[in-house]
């Protein structure tokens, strides 16, 4: 259950990004369900191998590339979905890091972690 309110909440932040950035667009509600699973996803079997392979320069940029490997990420995911667009590279780059800063403020205040 806790893991279908996440999946809910990160498709609201998606369409909030969408909102708050002009060169990102989710067409209906529908598009933000399957982009947020689509992203979560490519964030849980692409990301680590492209953080291990890029691992000099990230240490160098002292984890500042991670910025950019996420948002090359939420690019791609733009560009492969229909309904869901990130027209621009500095676009996906601040629509990655608004939409982990929603979606991070939109579970800590909704979802209770508390074990009884």
């Amino acid at each position: 259950m806790k893991l279908l309110i996440v999946w809910l909440l990160n498709a609201l932040a998606l369409l909030a990004v969408a909102y708050f950035i002009p060169n990102i667009h989710v067409a209906n509600f529908t598009a933000a369900l399957i982009a947020a699973l689509v992203i979560g996803l490519v964030n849980m079997l692409v990301r680590p191998i492209l953080v291990i392979l890029t691992l000099p320069i990230t240490v160098l940029t002292l984890g500042l590339f991670i910025l950019v490997i996420n948002g090359v990420l939420f690019y791609a995911v733009g560009n492969w979905l229909q309904g869901f667009e990130v027209r621009t590279l500095l676009a996906g780059i601040i629509g990655a890091l608004v939409y982990s800063v929603l979606s991070w403020f939109l579970a800590a205040i909704l979802i209770d972690n508390k074990k009884d």
